[in-house]
């Protein structure tokens, strides 16, 4: 069964706002989908990595912690980066797995920060309160998917 986009692109948001039992949830259903191949295990463990580095948030030089989550830019030139590498030859099947999940993580990310250019410079003193703030820095899935929402 190939991996569901829209679980995916749930852990990415609920990764980036620090949501991290959700993020786990997701994580875990992802894993029951997937097959048993080496593309799907670097992909996992690329995914796993960034929950994990993401929650120690003790160590400033991971990657994640040093993006600029709303430079478009880069963003887009880090995927980039990482497609080349789910193309070249002398990576195996599980690192081009986990290639494909950073660059699956950046394409989210430029989406997101595309989509709230405002959402992730706004503070909690700005908004007035922290649920507002929270509301602002989350994308609904029908938008991310392009999906019109039934009447």
């Amino acid at each position: 069964m190939p991996i569901s986009s829209a679980l995916v692109t749930r852990f990415f948001q609920f990764l980036v706002n620090r949501k991290f039992a959700d993020a786990e949830r997701e994580l875990e259903k992802i894993r029951e989908r997937m097959h048993e191949t080496e593309w799907n295990r670097g992909y996992h463990l690329a995914l796993s990595g960034m929950l994990i580095a993401q929650k120690s948030n003790s160590d400033n030089s991971t990657f994640l912690s040093k993006l600029d989550l709303n430079d478009e830019k880069t963003l887009q030139s880090n995927r980039k980066e990482f497609r080349n590498h789910t193309k070249h030859k002398l990576h195996d099947n599980l690192d081009r797995g986990f290639f494909s999940a950073w660059a699956n993580c950046m394409r989210v990310l430029k989406i997101l920060a595309a989509e709230n250019p405002e959402a992730k410079s706004a503070t909690v003193e700005e908004t007035g309160s922290e649920a507002s703030s929270e509301v602002k820095n989350q994308t609904e899935i029908e938008s991310f998917l392009k999906i019109k929402p039934s009447a």
